[in-house]
């Protein structure tokens, strides 16, 4: 099976956090930032991928020791998310049909087991795919003051994830198209939507999250210690069983 290309946006500056560093550079357990964190589960997942990581020209506290890729590049991030992310594709030396996932650096809690649904959806459908959960808290819909209006059915609405995963050459096109048309698109699916096509939806774990706000940092440490007592805990039994 062929490697994907991994895009991993991170020249945000994370204002939202009120911290003295972008987020991505906040640590968690082990002292280790949250860029090192995430780059290792992809990395885990695809060692024999290809990184694009976008980074501010400015960045001061980045290091490439916490990057565990063999083949990586850097590229310049943009004022946008989608800005990053076509700075990479055009860096890339790509072919039309090389998988290209894209994640947010902010999700180290990714697990291999969703990384590798996500890509093998990817191949499958030919607009591509995106990690995602089903809706399960009821929806409001707030007016301009912050009053619930009304509730908003849930039926066939669902949290978009990341990874997201593409055909680079469709990618390619419906970002260029985004920026040609000054459309502002917060992910990748919405630029492949923007086209006509419709991603395939697939549903992920509910502990990838996204590293926002700063109770979400504790929120992540506790996850990440539980996956790895998980993982801890079926290799045990999995010892046991080769054992018995």
């Amino acid at each position: 099976m062929s490697q994907p290309w991994i895009i991993v946006p991170a020249a945000g500056q994370g204002r939202r956090m009120g911290a003295d560093k972008p987020k991505q550079y906040l640590t968690l357990n082990d002292e280790q930032p949250i860029l090192a964190h995430t780059l290792a589960r992809l990395h885990s997942a695809f060692p024999n991928a290809r990184l694009v990581l976008c980074l501010d020209d400015d960045d001061r506290w980045f290091s490439p020791r916490w990057v565990p890729f063999a083949e990586w590049q850097r590229v310049s991030g943009g004022h946008e998310r989608m800005d990053s992310v076509l700075n990479a594709l055009l860096a890339m030396a790509a072919q039309e049909d090389d998988i290209v996932m894209v994640h947010d650096v902010a999700r180290p809690c990714i697990t291999s087991v969703d990384l590798h649904g996500l890509y093998q959806a990817a191949l499958v459908h030919s607009a591509g795919a995106l990690l995602s959960m089903p809706v399960a808290d009821t929806m409001k819909r707030a007016d301009s003051q912050g009053l619930s209006e009304r509730t908003e059915s849930r039926d066939g609405l669902w949290h978009a994830l990341t990874p997201q995963g593409f055909r680079y050459a469709l990618l390619r096109r419906a970002l260029e198209a985004a920026c040609q048309q000054n459309t502002l698109v917060t992910d990748e699916a919405s630029a492949v939507e923007a086209l006509g096509e419709r991603p395939q939806l697939v549903s992920g774990r509910r502990d990838n999250v996204k590293i926002t706000h700063p109770d979400d940092l504790a929120l992540a440490a506790a996850i990440m210690a539980s996956q790895a007592s998980q993982a801890n805990q079926d290799f045990d039994e999995q010892m046991l069983n080769h054992k018995g």
